[in-house]
């Protein structure tokens, strides 16, 4: 019997990114988004970061077709966007319509309004089981206003209020 590695994952608790990337097609720019909790570090120098993602993904081929995306690090504002954006190209496309967001000056894809982002270029590609993890070297990144991050945590948003006044049931 496999191990529940799913179920095991549940109770830990990741951020929520939206990565963006595009295509040209005759002359237009088509960009995508997708909802992404795979977001890791890799090395600060050079600086790369990874995430993972389905091998049959429409946005991973035009993301090895670029070589560009970018990361958008989400707040707690920003549940319905990131479910959207969890939903099939259809409805990504949708959802991005209607975000606020500009093309990043390094790489094109598009920056949404965030508390954090990256735009990275692609350094590598590894088909991982059922994954494919890409690496990106980081080529510009900024932080935005401070607001609660939002975090996924049992198949469900939720808010991290990190607060400095709030009690952390921390006992001396």
């Amino acid at each position: 019997m496999a191990p529940d590695l799913r179920g095991a994952m549940r109770h830990f608790a990741t951020g929520v990114c939206v990565a963006t990337t595009y295509t040209d097609r005759s002359g237009v720019r088509v960009h995508d988004a997708v909802t992404v909790n795979s977001l890791t570090s890799v090395s600060l120098d050079p600086a790369l970061v990874s995430v993972c993602l389905r091998p049959d993904s429409a946005f991973l081929a035009d993301l090895l077709a670029t070589k560009k995306w970018a990361l958008s690090i989400l707040d707690d504002s920003a549940a319905v966007a990131a479910r959207r954006c969890a939903g099939d190209r259809a409805s990504r496309a949708g959802a991005l319509a209607g975000l606020r967001a500009a093309p990043g000056a390094h790489t094109g894809a598009l920056v949404l309004d965030a508390p954090g982002w990256l735009e990275c270029v692609l350094w590598d590609s590894i088909r991982l089981g059922d994954h494919t993890m890409v690496v990106g070297e980081v080529v510009a990144a900024g932080v935005g206003a401070h607001r609660p991050p939002l975090v996924y945590l049992r198949g469900r948003y939720h808010s991290l209020d990190d607060d400095p006044n709030q009690d952390r049931g921390v006992t001396t």
